[in-house]
């Protein structure tokens, strides 16, 4: 059984969302274990022997590549571990790979560090900071851009195929009213956004210690 070190936050949920879509069921092929990062528990020496950057989520798979137990930190290295110990969510075909594999780096390097930064100065500052605010709302809304633009003349962001960069990125996108973006003016990604969140096992992995968190409203 995976054990699953995580909080329901995007990241968190990437990761909860994938194993589900791999077909590994929570409580019979995986478990979670909460790290609140509100209380510092990610700060905790036995976490951080796992994720060694004080970040959730990480993993132990007892069975691992080689038969071996396997420890792994950073959400996007752990979507393309259980794509490669599945199956599943990445094309076998080298070209919609890396198609798809652009996109993961486009929502790793972009989406999750530009949104973090909008979420933390539009909610979380102690003090409202204008020039924070409106740099990173407004690098929010150019990225929605490159998605509308994408999804206008592709069905999934990696190509034909959902895969691990939908799964990577919807957490994130569907927090929108966090960052300061109008859906309503990227019809194409509402569209995206409602489809994978009717799917079966993205409701079960956004179930996943969903109610750990409390709630907090943009400001």
């Amino acid at each position: 059984m995976i054990d699953v070190y995580s909080w329901p936050t995007p990241n968190g949920h990437k990761v909860h969302i994938a194993l589900e879509e791999c077909g590994l069921r929570l409580g019979r092929d995986w478990r979670v274990h909460p790290v609140d990062i509100g209380k510092g528990e990610q700060f905790a020496p036995d976490f951080l022997r796992i994720s060694p950057n004080n970040k959730i989520p990480a993993i132990v798979d007892p069975d691992g590549p080689d038969g071996k137990p396997i420890a792994l930190f950073e959400s996007g290295a752990i979507l393309l571990y259980l794509a490669s110990k599945t199956g599943k969510l990445l094309p076998k075909g080298e070209r919609q790979r890396w198609e798809v594999l652009q996109w993961l780096m486009f929502q790793v390097g972009g989406v999750g560090p530009m949104l973090g930064q909008a979420h933390h100065f539009r909610i979380y500052a102690p003090q409202k900071i204008d020039y924070a605010v409106d740099r990173y709302t407004n690098e929010a809304r150019r990225l929605y851009g490159v998605m509308e633009r994408r999804l206008q003349s592709s069905p999934w962001l990696g190509g034909r195929s959902y895969s691990i960069a939908d799964v990577a990125t919807f957490p994130w996108v569907r927090v929108w009213q966090n960052q300061g973006v109008a859906l309503s003016d990227h019809p194409a990604v509402q569209a995206w956004l409602d489809r994978i969140a009717a799917r079966p096992a993205v409701q079960r992995g956004l179930a996943t210690l969903a109610n750990a968190r409390p709630q907090v409203q943009s400001r």
